[in-house]
C-alpha cells in the first residue's frame, strides 16, 4: 500500500500532511505513524496531521505526535494545515476548522497564516515559572540567556518531573529582548526533544509575559530557532481573547511512501 503525503514546515516545525477525507488512513497504527515521522527510517517530521471531513465546517484536524500517539493542539501544525487546505482548494483565504480543542478561525495571505487560538482564562503563576494550557500544556521559564541552555536535558527534567510526571508538559525557556520581543526555545513532549518552533508554546510565553507584567504589549514578536512568529491578543479582565498566532507556512515537498 502506498500513501501520498505532503511535507510542510512552519518556522522549522515540520509536519507530514495527509488528505484523509476518504477516512482510509490507519490512524490507530501507532507504529506506522511513528515510523513515518522517523527522520532515518521514514519521511521525518515533528508530527503527522490528517485533514478529515467536517459536517459543519471546512475540515477537521487530527494531529499525531512523532511518537505515533494522537496529541493535543499544535499551533504551527494548524497553520500548516490551513496552507495545505488552500493547496487542495478546500479554502481560499479564510477558514473555520475543527481541532481537538475546538473550532479555529484562520486566514492565509502569501503563505502567511494567522490562526486563532483558544481563549485563556487560567494561568498558574509560581515563584520561578508559569503554567497554562493554550490547547496544549505549557511550562514557561523566563531566563536571562536561552542561547547557552541545553534545552533537551533541562526540558526533559521538567517534562517528567513534579508536578507533571507521566502526563508531562511542554517546556519553554524565554528570554526578553525588548519590551515586546522574546527569544523562545521549546522542549516538546511527544517529540521528546527540542523543536525549532512551537506555536502553542510561543502563545503561552506571550500571554505569560503579559500576565506577569514583563510587557504591557498585546502584540508580541517571538524569535524561535526556525524563524519569527507573532502573537496578538485582547485582554478582558483576567481573560485573553482573540488570541492569534501568525507566521509562515510552506510546502517543502510531496511524494509517495510504501507501508
Amino acid at each position: 500500500m502506498k500513501i501520498h503525503f505532503y511535507k510542510y514546515q512552519g518556522t522549522g516545525n515540520d509536519f507530514i500532511m495527509i488528505d484523509n477525507r476518504s477516512l482510509t488512513f490507519p490512524k490507530n497504527n501507532v507504529k506506522l505513524i511513528h515510523k513515518l515521522c522517523d527522520r532515518r527510517f521514514g519521511i521525518g517530521a515533528d508530527g503527522l496531521i490528517l485533514l478529515e471531513p467536517s459536517k459543519e465546517n471546512d475540515f477537521t484536524m487530527v494531529y499525531f505526535n512523532a511518537d505515533g500517539n494522537e496529541g493535543s493542539m499544535c499551533g504551527n501544525g494548524g497553520r500548516c494545515l490551513v496552507a495545505f487546505a488552500k493547496q487542495l482548494e478546500i479554502i481560499t483565504t479564510e477558514t473555520t476548522f475543527e481541532a481537538v480543542d475546538g473550532l479555529h478561525f484562520a486566514s492565509i495571505n502569501n503563505n502567511i497564516v494567522s490562526l486563532q487560538m483558544i481563549d485563556i482564562d487560567t494561568i498558574d503563576i509560581f515563584s520561578d515559572y508559569c503554567f497554562l494550557n493554550t490547547g496544549s500544556p505549557h511550562h514557561v521559564n523566563f531566563n536571562k540567556n536561552v542561547t547557552t541552555l541545553n534545552v533537551k536535558i533541562e526540558g526533559s527534567k521538567i517534562r517528567y518531573g513534579a508536578p507533571y510526571f507521566k502526563e508531562g508538559t511542554n517546556v519553554n525557556f524565554a528570554e526578553q529582548t525588548s519590551n515586546n520581543s522574546f527569544k523562545v526555545r521549546t522542549y516538546e513532549r511527544g517529540v521528546e526533544d527540542e523543536t525549532l518552533a512551537c506555536g502553542t508554546g510561543v502563545t503561552a510565553v506571550a500571554i505569560a509575559a503579559n500576565k506577569t507584567n514583563k510587557t504591557n504589549a498585546t502584540s508580541i514578536n517571538i524569535e524561535v530557532l526556525g524563524g519569527n512568529l507573532e502573537v496578538s491578543f485582547e485582554k478582558e479582565a483576567n481573560t485573553y481573547k482573540n488570541v492569534f498566532l501568525k507566521g509562515p507556512a510552506q510546502l517543502v515537498f510531496e511524494g509517495n511512501i510504501s507501508i
